[in-house]
């Protein structure tokens, strides 16, 4: 199979080549050069930009694409559009968050967000995933019956920028006590990035069309199991300790960005969050290996990047410290408070 990969240096798209290539597939990169232009010298490297210089794709075929980097339809439109008789078949990664604020679980024709301004390109939180929808829209229009729209939830494993997984992973094997938020029954579902990229890359092959959500793992996860199973796959001595979401709130610890994966109960906004039904790509193959497993892999590589490079996400050792302490000083006043007289 020929196949043109839309980015394929950075975390999924990388995950995806590797795939690729060892199952013998012919593999051209298009990408800006700026990220992992060393990567993978078996495969074509095609450079330009997906704002504008897209000369490098002109005049050529693949059998397939896989785009992994559009996020504003405008560029998403002008690939899909470029490549329609270049390509039998399109692939396109969105994400989980094109849906709206609805319960669970969450399925493919759930309503998706929208842009009170649809030419409006300005990413942020709220807008995120209506682009992405519109994105989605762009590319089956260009591409109808023959597109394959892939929509993930949180990805994890190794070579992932984000360090969402990473920071527990690396928080848990680090040891020692860890602060964790609410009760510990909050949903997550995360999925590695290798299992999604090998069923991306069979449904490719079988030329596989239509709309499936891509998140795991297969059953319930909740957050004290997942940090439970960082704690076995790490063998570490850590000891989990789960805060009050109303004092995190109260201390101004933010949802997401210093505690990743922790969504405040109630939050409207996150009716559906870790809520998704991927039964139709289970349906179709989606396999995931065992979390321990993706907790390894992920510790392994984690340990052998730049300190400099990491910390970018979650709480610092620092006011990890300071919430416990003063977690612990409440908890010791209200003991005192409710001690008889």
């Amino acid at each position: 199979m020929k196949l043109l990969v839309l980015g394929g240096t950075i975390f999924l798209g990388r995950h995806l080549v590797e795939a690729a290539l060892a199952r013998g597939h012919e593999v051209s990169l298009f990408h800006r050069g700026r990220h992992g232009a060393e990567l993978f010298p078996e495969a074509e490297h095609l450079f330009g930009d997906r704002g504008g210089e897209l000369g490098a794709l002109a005049g050529r075929r693949w059998d397939v694409v896989v785009d992994t980097s559009a996020y504003v339809p405008r560029v998403a439109r002008r690939s899909a559009e470029l490549l329609r008789d270049a390509a039998e078949h399109y692939t396109f990664v969105s994400t989980v968050s094109v849906y709206g604020a609805v319960p669970g679980p969450v399925r493919e024709d759930a309503p998706l967000r929208a842009l009170a301004d649809p030419t409006a390109e300005t990413m942020d939180g709220g807008s995120y995933g209506a682009l992405k929808a519109l994105c989605e829209r762009a590319v089956e229009e260009c591409f109808p019956g023959r597109a394959l729209v892939v929509r993930p939830g949180i990805i994890v494993g190794p070579h992932d920028p984000t360090e969402r997984f990473t920071y527990w992973a690396r928080r848990v094997a680090r040891g020692g006590e860890v602060l964790a938020p609410g009760s510990g029954d909050q949903r997550v579902e995360v999925i590695d990035v290798r299992d999604l990229a090998e069923w991306m890359l069979r449904m490719a092959e079988r030329r596989a069309a239509g709309v499936y959500n891509a998140v795991g793992p297969r059953g319930k996860l909740t957050f004290w199991a997942w940090l439970e199973s960082c704690r076995l796959a790490t063998e570490s001595g850590a000891r989990l300790t789960w805060v009050d979401e109303e004092f995190l709130r109260e201390q101004g610890v933010e949802p997401m960005e210093d505690l990743p994966f922790w969504f405040p109960e109630g939050d409207p906004e996150m009716a559906g969050a870790f809520h998704t039904d991927a039964q139709r790509a289970l349906a179709e193959g989606l396999t995931y290996r065992p979390l321990a497993e993706t907790v390894r892999d992920t510790v392994e590589w984690d340990r052998g990047l730049p300190e400099e490079v990491k910390g970018r996400t979650g709480l610092s050792r620092e006011r990890e410290a300071a919430l416990l302490a003063a977690w612990h000083a409440r908890e010791r006043e209200g003991r005192r408070a409710g001690s008889p007289r």
